[in-house]
């Protein structure tokens, strides 16, 4: 195995050119760039002293970016897909195998909600998500339902399907998408041969509201709320990642969101407090989760503080029997 050691992150320079699209001219292929050549300084350095890319540790990372679809995000996923490349070159310059899935925030959901004090009992159902499925839209040039390393569009069939639109559910369910992305839609062989046993997976959650997630249908008594009683506990989501990758140094997840306490405001608009992802981030730890915040007006400091917790959880990534 290889390891991968922080010995810089993005300069201020870089990280202004972030901003917006590489003025390079290579921005289909990730910009790849180890640094001597005046682009970005990479967090992963490139030669461990004996000719290879990086000491022991990971040598893979599979990234699963779950983006919210609802009403509000429009300017969010543009510039999501306008500092990718960025991100790219920095992953291109660790000489990690490198893949990225996109799917939703959104999840068809049917539970039971009581009309008035000891009367009838009616199904409720929310539609139009995409649950977990892996998107590969027409017209973005992908080949499978996600990005390799060898793809030589990369860059720009992010950016194509992370405009994810804005006409999913409003009740967003980052955490359960995430599940079911990696359980029911590997299972059902919509997501099958993404993951790989010896890679980092990777998460990148990115909403400005709160989570909504449920596992279980629930019947909801008169007064009680959807998003507000019954949710799935937000710890279970990260018991589950442990289960999933075997061990709980395999897995890293970083959360773009409204940081709280309260809600938020930019140049993106208005974000609630993600306070259910927050208690998943704390439940896991610093070593496995991280919150940034959406409010800071560019996604550049948040996919920075995701290249470095990645770094980090790849550095330390515990052997494969």
């Amino acid at each position: 195995m290889r390891a991968i050691v922080v010995v810089a992150l993005f300069s201020v320079a870089s990280v202004v050119a972030a901003c917006g699209p590489s003025s390079s001219g290579d921005d289909d292929n990730g910009g790849d760039d180890d640094g001597s050549s005046g682009g970005p300084d990479a967090p992963w350095p490139i030669d461990d002293g004996d000719g290879g890319t990086n000491a022991d540790g990971c040598e893979k990372i599979d990234i699963l970016f779950v983006v919210d679809n609802s009403g509000s995000m429009s300017q969010e996923q543009m510039n999501l897909g306008t500092n990718f490349p960025q991100f790219l070159s920095v992953i291109d310059a660790s000489g990690l195998d490198y893949r990225v899935a996109i799917t939703t925030t959104g999840m068809d959901y049917t539970y039971n909600q009581a009309l008035f004090p000891g009367g009838p009992v009616l199904p409720v159902s929310l539609d139009g998500g995409d649950n977990g499925a892996f998107l590969q839209p027409s017209g973005c040039g992908m080949t499978r339902r996600w990005i390799e390393k060898a793809d030589a569009n990369r860059a720009s069939a992010f950016a194509c399907a992370t405009n994810v639109g804005t006409s999913g559910p409003g009740d967003e369910m980052p955490l359960a998408a995430m599940r079911t992305a990696l359980e029911e839609r590997i299972a059902d062989g919509t997501n099958a041969g993404f993951r790989r046993q010896d890679a980092l997976l990777a998460i990148v959650f990115l909403t400005d509201e709160n989570d909504c997630s449920y596992e279980a249908q629930v019947t909801l008594a008169f007064g009680e709320s959807l998003c507000e009683s019954q949710l799935e506990p937000a710890v279970n989501y990260y018991t589950f990642l442990d289960t999933f990758t075997g061990d709980h140094g395999r897995w890293a997840a970083a959360i773009i969101a409204g940081p709280g306490p309260g809600p938020c405001t930019s140049t993106f608009g208005d974000a609630d407090y993600a306070e259910r992802l927050t208690q998943f981030s704390t439940a896991a730890g610093s070593s496995n989760a991280l919150v940034s915040s959406i409010c800071v007006g560019d996604l550049t400091v948040g996919l920075m503080d995701a290249l470095e917790l990645f770094d980090t959880a790849c550095d330390n990534f515990p052997p494969i029997d």
